[in-house]
């Protein structure tokens, strides 16, 4: 078996004339935790979407699994930040973990005991069983990246990306969210998290992507997220982090 999840190679994107990321090699391989770590408009959430198609890009090639995105899209889950879903969307927190069995689904075949069970596992696992049958607009931040993470276990992907999910989570759902990607990637999944917590950054992750429009660093946290590789990365940045204590 191939351990190769992704291979991305010298991929550049501009939004209109402005460059936005340039020249990123990265191989990720299966059985990690990868921190995509970087300032503000380092161009980590671009990262994500130009990974996953989802805008386009200058240059550069993109392999997933070994194939095109577009064919083995059901194979990745993707958790985006919180302010681009909308919340007033009238559906419950067990409708919303259900959407991630319609990838396995052809058109207009039901949902079955099968998939009803899958869902019913991941909302246990995030300890939001009792919230099932509640509108995911009336949940509080914590409960709401709970709801989304179920529906990326429920469709049991192999690649997760979740972008920022600790934002608005108190750390008692931070923890439990990080122990349940760590068995995840425990089992052979690759998993890629946007995070700015560079205190719980060794705590969290194998390795580490340290990005700033290009790719400052890449590889083993505990060789990789050094004080000289996060210097070049946040620059002046660094003073804000160290009074905020977020290093």
């Amino acid at each position: 078996m191939n351990d190769k999840h992704i291979k991305v190679q010298g991929l550049s994107v501009s939004y209109g004339t402005k460059r936005v990321l340039t020249n990123i090699h990265l191989d990720i391989t299966a059985g990690n935790t990868y921190g995509v770590i970087g300032p503000n408009g380092a161009g980590k959430s671009t990262l994500f979407k130009s990974i996953l198609g989802l805008i386009d890009y200058n240059a550069g090639s993109v392999e997933v699994l070994g194939h095109d995105i577009n064919d083995v899209r059901k194979r990745i889950a993707y958790v985006p930040q919180r302010d681009e879903v909308d919340w007033q969307f009238p559906a419950t927190v067990i409708d919303i973990v259900l959407m991630g069995r319609y990838p396995y689904k052809k058109v207009f075949s039901r949902l079955n005991k099968e998939d009803k069970a899958i869902a019913q596992d991941s909302l246990e696992k995030l300890g939001i069983a009792n919230l099932a049958d509640r509108q995911i607009g009336k949940l509080s931040g914590g409960q709401q990246q709970r709801v989304f993470i179920a529906r990326a276990l429920c469709q049991q992907a192999d690649i997760f990306f979740l972008d920022e999910p600790f934002v608005g989570v108190d750390i008692t759902t931070e923890e439990k969210i990080i122990s349940i990607l760590q068995y995840l990637a425990e089992q052979g999944k690759s998993i890629l998290v946007v995070h700015h917590d560079l205190s719980t950054v060794e705590k969290y992750f194998h390795k580490v992507i340290l990005l700033n429009q290009r790719l400052i660093a890449f590889g083993d946290t505990a060789t990789t997220f050094t004080q000289e590789n996060i210097s070049k990365a946040y620059g002046s940045q660094l003073t804000i982090l160290h009074k905020t204590g977020l290093i």
